[in-house]
């Protein structure tokens, strides 16, 4: 069984990871990937595990295919494929509007057939071919040193067009925020046989307040956005969290935070005893998600490294 982390943890040091990394597959974890929102960038906590821990697969999941030029991202991709051959996927995706055109200024345009032309780029430059492409603008460009065992490229998708594309193009899916029963939605439509990731929030107390508190704010800090509330729609969400929308939209942050139904928080959010949350995390497996990726929170009861250490496969 595949059994992901992200990594760096909330409030640890990046350096700071180098021993905990290092003890990861002897717990049973087989891969760890980053995130690139407002924190650490995507690519620099995987080079650093890629020395810790020669092991481990690893993956960002995920970088937008907006905020750097399709011949740096294929740089930066060729770079940890060759740090650590046959070990590195190459997680992509639009991201969201958020993200890409408030902080980074940069027209959310288009972003199925960006995400679209990016990964058929990077395909022909990750294998050393000459690319020109006329819809990235894109016009001679080889790497100077293509790796030698071409990475696989995840994309993230969350709605039957996105998952579609990923289905026929790419080597996997990386999706996010939903429970067990979604995944059997997910997995309808997208393919039976490749790899679907998710990122999983865990909360590993058995303090259901407290956990509950934690999974209120990052729903409404997620779910509000529009890309997220249209997949919520789909999975058929949309009811029960169409009061937090609402409150959200006119400005009243506490409203939308208390209208967000306790059971919502329990079907997103894995809480409860390391045993318990392990338990739930199978229930993800079960239904047919290839590579659960644990994103620990931390919370009253369990600091990081003791969470790790709790909520590994072997545990």
């Amino acid at each position: 069984m595949n059994w992901g982390l992200t990594v760096p943890l909330p409030g640890i040091k990046l350096g700071a990871h180098k021993e905990l990394v290092r003890e990861l597959p002897a717990l049973g974890y087989t891969d760890v990937w980053s995130a690139e929102t407002n924190g650490n960038d995507g690519f620099t906590p995987l080079a650093l595990a890629s020395q810790w821990a020669p092991e481990l697969r690893l993956g960002p999941a995920i970088v937008p295919v907006y905020t750097r030029g399709p011949a740096l991202l294929a740089q930066q991709a060729a770079t940890l494929a060759d740090l650590a051959p046959g070990r590195f996927v190459l997680g992509i995706g639009t991201s969201s509007d958020t993200i890409v055109e408030r902080w980074n200024g940069i027209p959310f345009t288009e972003p199925f057939a960006k995400v679209r032309d990016t990964l058929r780029f990077l395909r022909k430059a990750l294998a050393g071919e000459k690319v020109t492409d006329e819809a990235l603008g894109v016009k001679g460009f080889r790497l100077e040193s293509a790796p030698e065992v071409p990475p696989q490229i995840a994309l993230a998708a969350l709605r039957p067009g996105m998952l579609r594309l990923a289905a026929r193009e790419a080597d996997a899916a990386i999706t996010n925020w939903l429970s067990p029963q979604d995944v059997r939605t997910v997995r309808g439509a997208f393919h039976p046989d490749k790899e679907l990731l998710a990122r999983l929030f865990v909360v590993p107390t058995e303090d259901a307040d407290e956990a509950r508190k934690l999974g209120r704010w990052l729903i409404t800090s997620y779910l509000n956005v529009p890309v997220y509330q249209k997949f919520h729609e789909w999975l058929g969400r949309g009811e029960a969290l169409r009061p937090m929308n609402e409150a959200w939209a006119s400005g009243d942050r506490q409203g939308a935070l208390k209208a967000i139904p306790d059971e919502v928080v329990d079907d997103l959010i894995v809480h409860g005893s390391p045993a318990e949350c392990r338990e739930r995390i199978r229930e993800y497996v079960a239904n047919g998600l290839t590579t659960p990726i644990l994103m620990l929170l931390p919370n009253s009861q369990i600091n990081g490294a003791e969470a790790v250490r709790a909520l590994a496969p072997t545990a």
